[in-house]
């Protein structure tokens, strides 16, 4: 069991979707129902890059290293302009965790304000075009991540307590055979973000559980403790992608838990991939 450390006091409500941005040097990401977008270095240095009138389920990130941001309206620039619009949603429902595939579409969730309505979101697909639904009926569309080979997705729908694995068309970004991959043991708290090393292990954060755990095939071999319970995704980053980042919430613990909401780093001794980038439609 290795034990992460805290790399910045960052109180977020909701912390979630760091990704590494290489140009900076910086872990981009999203503090949710504030709408902000936030950037930490790996010395803790924290700054906000933006704040948006609504949430803000994720970023993603340019071939030039422009941030954007998942939102109900699809993935909108620094600007506020919409990028790319998605199917409409309910006025309840928000966006939630997402990515770019490795093809450079971006694949994210909806899921509603609040409590989670059960089946009222979905996880979509985005590449400048009319959006896809890759899965309807989602409660708590959560961690995303693709194998390095032979692509096979890998998501997590966070009531169901499992990761599921589909197969995964890069041409055409459809998905195929769903099917069960990892079922959680209960008391290890509710799956949510989800990151993949280059031994292609799910590395899956636990709300309540206070872990981040690791998956090779079905077996958790790994764990990686926090002093928080609220773990919600983790991320390589740093030059050599050598160090996992942890991302927290404080949302519903009693106020000034401590560490809530903080960001939190270990070196977990292996590497992962660089984050995919959105592909060349998204201008």
């Amino acid at each position: 069991m290795m034990r992460a450390e805290r790399l910045t006091a960052a109180g977020a409500e909701l912390g979630e979707g760091p990704v590494w941005r290489a140009e900076s040097g910086e872990i981009v990401w999203v503090d949710i129902l504030r709408g902000e977008i936030h950037a930490t270095a790996l010395d803790g240095s924290s700054r906000l890059v933006r704040q948006h009138a609504m949430p803000v389920g994720a970023v993603a990130l340019t071939t030039t290293g422009e941030i954007l941001a998942s939102t109900p309206v699809g993935l909108i620039d620094q600007a506020g302009a919409v990028r790319s619009p998605l199917a409409q949603a309910a006025p309840d429902v928000r966006a939630n965790d997402g990515k770019p595939d490795p093809a450079g579409r971006f694949v994210g969730g909806t899921m509603t304000v609040g409590d989670a309505r059960a089946d009222a979101g979905a996880l979509w697909s985005i590449d400048g075009g009319e959006p896809i639904m890759l899965v309807e009926s989602a409660t708590i569309a959560n961690g995303i991540a693709w194998s390095t080979e032979h692509p096979t997705m890998y998501w997590i729908d966070t009531p169901t307590g499992r990761i599921d694995a589909f197969d995964y068309d890069l041409d055409t970004g459809r998905v195929s055979d769903r099917r069960p991959h990892v079922v959680m043991d209960e008391a290890w708290g509710s799956p949510d973000g989800m990151c993949i090393d280059d031994e292609d292990r799910l590395w899956v954060a636990f709300w309540g559980g206070s872990a981040v755990r690791c998956f090779d095939g079905t077996d958790c071999v790994e764990m990686v403790e926090l002093p928080t319970p609220l773990a919600t995704c983790p991320t390589f980053a740093g030059p050599d992608l050598d160090q996992l980042v942890i991302t927290t919430a404080s949302i519903d613990l009693p106020a000034g838990s401590p560490g809530a909401g903080d960001m939190y780093i270990v070196t977990p001794g292996c590497t992962g991939p660089a984050p995919n980038r959105l592909g060349s439609w998204v201008g």
